[in-house]
């Protein structure tokens, strides 16, 4: 039972991937399952974004409990190059977040938005971020840019471009930003 949830899970990312707003059904048909299967899952869209979503949150919370650099510049960037895969994996919940669920997904974001709010905030303590904007909103500016780096149709940038992108946003000078990327 938890297998055909998995592989339900990991089809609809998939699905909504190329389509975020493919029906459940269209969800069951590529994962090889009836309505009723995915239905006895995931009660709603919504109970299914849910799950979706609480996994990602699950991936992006472990990446920042690894992050434990003592600069924060450098644990930015130790942040978005562990996450980097997981951003590939989950983009399409940016897109639903813009949508009728915004409010929920938005909501379950929270945990992780608090813990870049609070590594931003430091970063901002000890002046290696920029003060323009409060922590909490420069961190979502900046890991968004990650996202929309990731999910950009742009085969020639990657976690270097993501890097070195949310680094400026964050106010780090460029050629320390540049420096700090992964080469």
């Amino acid at each position: 039972m938890k297998e055909t949830r998995d592989r339900i899970l990991e089809v609809a990312l998939e699905v909504l991937g190329e389509n975020p707003d493919a029906g459940m059904g269209e969800i069951a048909s590529s994962a090889g399952v009836v309505r009723r299967t995915v239905y006895g899952h995931f009660p709603s869209r919504l109970d299914l974004l849910r799950a979706l979503m609480e996994r990602a949150v699950a991936e992006m919370e472990a990446v920042l409990a690894e992050v434990n650099a003592s600069e924060a510049d450098v644990s930015w960037v130790e942040f978005v190059a562990r996450v980097w895969p997981v951003t590939h994996r989950y983009r399409v919940l940016l897109a639903l977040r813009r949508g009728e669920h915004g409010e929920t997904i938005h909501g379950l974001l929270g945990p992780v938005d608090e813990l870049l709010a609070d590594l931003v905030q430091r970063g901002q303590d000890a002046g290696v971020f920029a003060r323009h904007l409060p922590a909490g909103l420069l961190s979502q500016l900046a890991y968004g840019a990650v996202f929309a780096i990731a999910d950009s149709d742009r085969s020639d940038l990657g976690s270097r471009a993501a890097t070195i992108t949310s680094l400026l946003m964050l106010g780090v000078p460029e050629a320390r930003a540049v420096a700090l990327a992964p080469g």
